[in-house]
């Protein structure tokens, strides 16, 4: 996983940690439920970006034998 994709990740995880903090200091469910599904997002694409991190080690080690 690039650095990149790593910022970018990290900061849809804290602008939806917000969003969720937000929804409920304001008891707004809509902005709340925006906030977890937010972070749901970003949470699935770091799992995916570790599973492509996770394949490319394997082939780089079965490279070097």
């Amino acid at each position: 996983m690039s650095f990149m994709d790593k910022a970018k990740n990290k900061a849809e995880e804290l602008s939806g940690k917000a969003k969720e903090a937000v929804g409920n200091a304001t008891d707004n469910q809509e902005l709340k439920a925006e906030g977890q599904a937010d972070q749901g997002a970003a949470t699935t694409r770091q799992a995916g970006e570790n599973v492509k991190d996770a394949a490319g080690n394997v082939k780089d080690a079965f490279k070097g034998k």
